[in-house]
């Protein structure tokens, strides 16, 4: 029986999960002639590392996302499976 009051985290690590795992199934997918559908997908993010120069410290900031069609998938399932509990 769902309730009102479940933890945002779990929902969170759902997610995360969903678009792991199916960004992983998608990338093995893609190598299969029937399946290449499931590992389209588009990157985005910063192209180069964005770097700090303190003197006394150096930061250097990166970020990119790569989602495909399997990772969204796992997302939506992820959000189903959520609601069921």
């Amino acid at each position: 029986m769902a309730t009102k009051d479940k933890n945002i985290w779990i929902l969170i690590l759902f997610i995360l999960s969903g678009i792991v795992i199916g960004g992983l199934l998608g990338e093995l997918a893609s190598k299969i002639d029937f399946l290449w559908w499931l590992g389209y997908g588009e990157t985005f993010g910063l192209s180069s590392p964005l770097e700090l120069d303190l003197s006394v410290i150096k930061i250097t900031f990166g970020l990119m996302f790569k989602i495909n069609i399997s990772s969204i998938l796992g997302m939506a399932l992820a959000i189903f499976i959520y609601r069921k509990i």
